[in-house]
């Protein structure tokens, strides 16, 4: 884990990382670089037994692991969940916003309810946890990171509910930056590019094209969950302690060149599909 080659081990020791969504992805690698430094990590999910699994890996970190399942757009269940984790590790430090659905659609064939499906996981999910987390978070001073994506500030062809959900989460999160500042609670976004490994970048890209899409980034590779969990490691770690309510773009410059390439290659994806 080369987190620990830059931070202290014991950095988060004591401390309670609540990732939701953390049975995969670029959740779970967020979750594992908190682990490695020594923080205590509790994960929900909507399948067992990939919250299980999950679970025992971040053990070999030797932290303590609470993992639930819950799904975000159930704010009871989610309250739930954040209670058996105070019981079992304390009361949370860092809340990870992680949970999110995506797919490729054309506005004009994309229903009401796929739509709403998208906003319901990212954006009410995450003001579910928000709401629910805000005691604990209140408490402990805490740091609140979102899991945005590129889609919030630049339009992405056929990503409309996906462009909708995560302008919505950051725009919320910099009112809570405003509102909650007052109790210590800060709050900030990460915008990941292409990861390497995860269900988006298999949604959403074409391996056939890999090279084309490494060509499109500033920095010549994809990133990794590493990548991400460092970013999220030091926004919510002391060095970032005057940081609140920004938008940290962690894509190796993808966004700077717009996202045509992406929507060639999504319209390439959806006519393979139609085939």
């Amino acid at each position: 884990m080369l987190v620990t080659q830059y931070f202290p081990r014991d950095l988060f020791k004591g401390k309670t990382v609540f990732v939701t969504g953390g049975g995969s992805g670029i959740n779970l690698g967020v979750a594992k670089n908190f682990a490695a430094l020594g923080a205590n990590i509790a994960i929900c999910g909507r399948t067992q037994d990939k919250l299980d699994a999950s679970a025992a890996d971040l053990r070999a970190f030797g932290t303590e692991v609470c993992s639930v399942r819950a799904d975000v757009r159930d704010s009871d269940a989610l309250e739930a969940a954040f209670e058996k984790a105070n019981a079992e590790l304390g009361p949370m430090d860092v809340l990870v916003c992680g949970a999110a659905g995506n797919f490729l659609a054309p506005a004009e064939k994309l229903s009401a309810n796929g739509f709403k499906t998208v906003v319901d996981i990212d954006l009410l999910g995450s003001f579910n946890a928000t709401r629910n987390a805000f005691e604990q978070l209140k408490e402990t001073r805490g740091t609140i990171l979102y899991i945005s994506a590129g889609m919030a500030y630049m339009p992405h062809a056929f990503q409309v509910h996906v462009g909708a959900a995560k302008a919505g989460i950051d725009m919320m999160m910099k009112n809570i930056a405003l509102e909650w500042g007052r109790f210590g609670i800060r709050a900030n976004s990460i915008v990941p590019g292409p990861i390497e490994g995860t269900e988006g970048l298999k949604r959403l890209s074409d391996p056939a094209e890999k090279a084309k899409l490494i060509n499109a980034i500033p920095l010549r590779r994809t990133g990794t969950v590493d990548d991400i969990g460092q970013a999220a490691a030091f926004l919510a770690s002391p060095l970032a302690s005057y940081i609140t309510g920004c938008v940290v773009v962690c894509d190796g410059g993808q966004n700077l060149l717009g996202s045509a390439l992406f929507n060639l290659g999504a319209e390439q994806m959806l006519h393979a599909r139609q085939e």
